[in-house]
C-alpha cells in the first residue's frame, strides 16, 4: 500500500472514530466509573469486534450481509435489542454510595470485554460501511490479506487512541459518583445515549 493511500485511510479512520456511537459511550461510562485503566478491557473489546467485522468482509461475509434482507435485519435488530437492554439496564440501575475500593472489586474485565465486542459485532452500520469503505483502499495487484492487515491495524490503532481519549476525559468526572444524584443522571444520560444509538443503528439500510 501506497504512502499516500495509507495516510487517506488514517485521516478516514480518524473521523470514523471521532464520530460519536455506541462505542464511545461504552468508553466514557467505563472512564467515569473505573477510571481510564480499567477502561481498556472495553476499549480492547471494541476494537476485537472491529477487527472481527473486518475479517466478515475479508472472507465476503459482509456481502451477503450487505445484501440479504433476512441475515442483515437478524444482525440489525440482534444488535438493536441488545443496546436497549443496556441502555434500559443503566437507566434502572439501582445507584448506592460505595468505597472506590468496593467499587473496583465490582469491576468484571471479561464482562466488559464481551459487551463492548458484542456491540461492535452486531452493529450493521459498520458492515455495510466497511463493505463500501475497504475496496477504496485495495490495489490489486498487491497481496489483498496483507493489505487487509493494514486497514485492520490502522483502523483499530486510531480507535484505541480515539476511545482512551474519551475514556480519559470521562474519567475527570469521577468525581459525580460519589453522589447518588449524579450517579442517577450519569446513568439516565449513559443510558439515553445507548438507545440512541440503538435508534440510529435500527435506521441501517442495505447498500
Amino acid at each position: 500500500m501506497d504512502f499516500e493511500v495509507w495516510l487517506t485511510l488514517l485521516l478516514a479512520s480518524i473521523a470514523i472514530s471521532v464520530s460519536p456511537g455506541a462505542g464511545a459511550v461504552v468508553s466514557m461510562n467505563y472512564g467515569i466509573k473505573y477510571g481510564l485503566k480499567k477502561s481498556y478491557s472495553a476499549i480492547f473489546g471494541l476494537q476485537a469486534g472491529l477487527l472481527a467485522q473486518t475479517f466478515i468482509v475479508v472472507i465476503g461475509l459482509g456481502a451477503i450481509i450487505a445484501k440479504s434482507v433476512l441475515v442483515f435485519n437478524i444482525v440489525k435488530w440482534v444488535g438493536v435489542a441488545y443496546l436497549v437492554y443496556l441502555g434500559l439496564s443503566k437507566i434502572f440501575e439501582k445507584v448506592e454510595l460505595v468505597e472506590q475500593s468496593e467499587q473496583i472489586k465490582s469491576y468484571d474485565a471479561k464482562k466488559a470485554f464481551l459487551t463492548a465486542t458484542f456491540i461492535n459485532l452486531t452493529n450493521p452500520k459498520a458492515t455495510v460501511f466497511l463493505v463500501a469503505f475497504i475496496p477504496q483502499f485495495l490495489n490489486p495487484n498487491e497481496s489483498l490479506w496483507l493489505q487487509f492487515t493494514i486497514i485492520g491495524l490502522t483502523l483499530c490503532v486510531v480507535d484505541i487512541f480515539v476511545m482512551t481519549g474519551y475514556s480519559s476525559m470521562a474519567s475527570k468526572l469521577k468525581f459525580l459518583i460519589k453522589d447518588v444524584k449524579a450517579m442517577k443522571i450519569q446513568n439516565r444520560i449513559t443510558g439515553m445515549f445507548l438507545i440512541l444509538a440503538a435508534v440510529f443503528m435500527s435506521t441501517a439500510k442495505r447498500s
